[in-house]
């Protein structure tokens, strides 16, 4: 049952009861698994661009960026850095005095090699009177670890992982901020010498983030020759999803009021749906590297954002041909053969499709917003997969899936799933304005049916957690996607603190 206060909370977060009802109603009826045709790969519908045409790429978006075009980059940052020192948190409260994991002992050994060494060891000389040599030597290793994760030392175990020194430079250390500032000037930047980016934040650390480039602004922007135009938004509270009890009915804490969650990055379509911008740049907060790797990681960022733009200038103009209506049978069949063999969307019917209704169906794939992402050889790493799924109207497409979209419980599925070459390090660049120069709704775009449902807990209770379709699978569901080829260099994750002793990050 509803009260007048739930309804006040709605009223207040933004949700409609019409909203609130439906995903209750996901609850009780869960979200149906993806139909898979196979998964993505060198041979059926993943691009890979040859040394001859990487140069044309490169010089389409150089072309294009200095066009007068908006171009944006686009960081999801509100993650906490929490997870990254799971393993030093449980030594911290386990019983053990000195380390005794491989993680552990890893950490230890590689300590001074940490960006955030010199921090450390200022704030154990302030806390514990003794630099952090001799706290080791001592065997007071727990000291060490209390003064880089709680509140009273660096709180690194609170804070983003935006906002945490990643790199050490010679006369400096740099949070991921810092370096996606770096990697805007490098692809980014625009004709008018302005390089815009946009962080996604949680409200707690918003200011954290502004006093940062607030002060890392000036030095940057003398020293690229650029104006930096940074931004910030924070996840909307109407994107929050209603908590629910084993019985599938709002869950309420302990003063009988409903429990929201955030609804999972998916809740960022709406953030992304906001930006005023013709090309969208999408990377992870973690995924980036020191200036001496920054080289490959530059070029093929332009070489995804030149086949965008061309592959963008193409579908562009076959819709101005439909819509002048002075177009031939074979015209329409060229139109065609792009859609299936560029944008790899397959209807097996269309050779059933008179002309009049032919030109529907293809103005209905070619207008709708256009992504390329980068693809990297699978080597074990967590991430979505490419996959040709089939889609609700017979059609089959490209599509990002995680393992909780696909039926295990599926031989051929799960063969399909285990057989993937390739995995997405959400690497992506978007296209958001539509060929008459308007702006996309992206809500339109997002498949509602491939959201997932989670248990977690609250005050011991274990509770249902819905998460929203995630903003790189079923939030760009009906986009069309290209899927290119990347190498793994391009793709530095930081899961956990100890990544940060990789190659790719010293």
């Amino acid at each position: 049952m509803i009260t007048d206060s739930d309804k006040f909370i709605l009223e207040q977060k933004g949700i409609s009861l019409d909203e609130f009802q439906k995903q209750l109603d996901n609850f009780k009826t869960g979200f149906p698994y993806l139909d898979l045709s196979a998964p993505a790969s060198i041979e059926k519908g993943i691009k890979v661009v040859s040394e001859n045409e990487e140069q044309a790429y490169l010089d389409s978006w150089d072309e294009y960026r200095f066009s007068g075009k908006k171009i944006i980059k686009f960081v999801p940052a509100s993650g906490a850095a929490s997870r990254m020192f799971k393993d030093l948190f449980e030594f911290l409260e386990g019983d053990n005095a000195i380390p005794t994991s491989s993680f552990e002992k890893a950490f230890f050994d590689g300590l001074d090699k940490f960006a955030f060494y010199a921090d450390l060891n200022a704030i154990c000389l302030k806390n514990e009177g003794k630099d952090i040599n001799k706290l080791l030597a001592e065997g007071n290793y727990k000291a060490v670890i209390r003064n880089l994760l709680k509140p009273e030392g660096l709180n690194y175990g609170n804070l983003p992982k935006g906002l945490l020194k990643f790199h050490k430079y010679e006369n400096s250390s740099l949070t991921p901020v810092e370096e996606h500032l770096t990697e805007g000037f490098l692809y980014a930047k625009d004709g008018k010498g302005e390089v815009n980016i946009h962080f996604t934040v949680s409200p707690e650390h918003r200011a954290l983030f502004e006093n940062l480039i607030k002060a890392k602004k000036e030095g940057l922007e003398k020293r690229f020759g650029v104006t930096y135009n940074v931004s910030f938004s924070e996840q909307k509270s109407s994107t929050d999803t209603v908590a629910a009890d084993a019985n599938n009915e709002p869950f309420r804490d302990d003063d009988g009021k409903l429990v929201f969650r955030p609804g999972g990055h998916g809740a960022l379509i709406e953030n992304l749906n906001d930006l005023d911008a013709d090309i969208v740049f999408i990377k992870n907060i973690d995924n980036t590297v020191p200036d001496k790797y920054k080289e490959v990681e530059t070029k093929y960022k332009k070489i995804l954002a030149g086949v965008l733009v061309d592959v963008q200038k193409q579908v562009f103009e076959y819709l101005n041909l439909i819509d002048s209506g002075k177009y031939t049978h074979d015209q329409l069949l060229d139109v065609l053969y792009f859609i299936q063999n560029v944008l790899n969307v397959k209807n097996p019917d269309t050779k059933l499709l008179e002309d009049a209704e032919l030109v529907l169906y293809l103005k209905r794939k070619l207008d709708r917003p256009c992504r390329v992402c980068g693809m990297v050889r699978n080597v074990g790493e967590p991430g979505g997969g490419p996959f040709l799924a089939v889609n609700s109207d017979g059609t089959t497409s490209p599509q990002i899936l995680e393992s909780s979209q696909i039926d295990m419980s599926d031989n051929l599925k799960e063969d399909m799933f285990k057989s993937g070459t390739h995995f997405n390090p959400v690497d992506i660049v978007c296209g958001l304005k539509d060929y008459r120069g308007g702006q996309f709704n992206l809500k339109n775009y997002v498949d509602y049916k491939t959201g997932f449902i989670s248990i977690k807990s609250k005050n011991g209770k274990e509770l249902k957690a819905l998460e929203l379709p995630g903003l790189w699978n079923g939030a760009m569901s009906d986009w069309n996607t290209i899927f290119v080829e990347v190498p793994i260099e391009t793709f530095n994750p930081v899961k956990t603190v100890n990544d940060l002793l990789r190659k790719f990050h010293q």
